[in-house]
């Protein structure tokens, strides 16, 4: 399995990456099947330098907050007027409210709305795509939102969406390979609760739930990302390392 980073800033678009996206590749010994986890905004011109985008077998939507979705809008736009051809329908996973969120972000009738282009699903239980199993989890945040479990050839990748600290972050990252963490908050700020993690949280989380490999993202471009992965140094020794737009990891 393969992860790139496609987009990693929180909350917005930042100077350097665009916002929340990142690209899960496995074979299944006929073919390569693609998914995204996230579809933040600026994502989709960003994912044109790693693979056709017309190439991706599912999106999976953690929530729907903009830096985690709002990109599905040029994506319908791409699969719907494409040169070659409207698009066949893709699966989109996300929470109750995912087809009407999208067609309210492009100014659509709620019916069709998008669903000639994705059909929608909601997140009920783990999913199966291709050689890819999806299990998703219910964090803490203030709108449904939840972490995902994906697992392929024997590796997982755990990652939590956005959320604040809660019991569910440990199961996220229970003996995975490799732990995608959000980091938006820093402990010398008075942060809001239920809403994001720290450095700390997340390293303590890894810890206790023996994650083999921590990368941070969804720093936002308020903050320095360095100071989020000193933070988590302090509570994982680990291998640990900063999310970057374009990179990729082969587990």
């Amino acid at each position: 399995m393969r992860l790139t980073i496609v987009g990693c800033s929180g909350s917005y678009p930042g100077p350097e990456s665009p916002a929340s996206c990142y690209l899960l590749e496995a074979d299944d010994g006929a073919r390569t099947w693609r998914v995204l986890v996230d579809f933040g905004n600026g994502s989709l011109g960003a994912l044109h330098q790693h693979v056709d985008p017309l190439s991706i077998d599912a999106v999976l939507v953690s929530h729907l907050h903009a830096d985690h979705c709002l990109d599905l809008c040029g994506y319908y736009v791409l699969r719907k007027y494409h040169p070659t051809g409207a698009q066949p329908r893709i699966p989109v996973w996300g929470p109750p409210g995912t087809a009407e969120r999208m067609a309210r972000a492009y100014d659509l009738p709620l019916d069709p709305g998008m669903t000639a282009e994705f059909d929608f699903r909601e997140w009920a239980g783990p999913v199966q795509i291709g050689p890819f199993t999806v299990t998703p989890v219910p964090v803490a945040h203030p709108v449904p939102a939840f972490g995902l479990r994906v697992s392929a050839g024997g590796l997982t990748v755990g990652y939590t969406g956005d959320t604040g600290p809660c019991a569910a972050v440990d199961e996220v990252a229970r003996d995975v390979d490799l732990f995608l963490a959000e980091a938006s908050f820093v402990t010398t700020v008075d942060n809001p609760p239920d809403l994001h993690l720290t450095g700390v949280d997340v390293g303590a989380a890894a810890t206790r739930a023996g994650a083999r490999r921590v990368v941070l993202t969804h720093v936002p471009p308020w903050h320095d990302p360095e100071v989020s992965l000193a933070e988590a140094r302090t509570a994982y020794d680990g291998p640990l390392s900063l999310a970057r737009a374009g990179a990729t990891y082969d587990l």
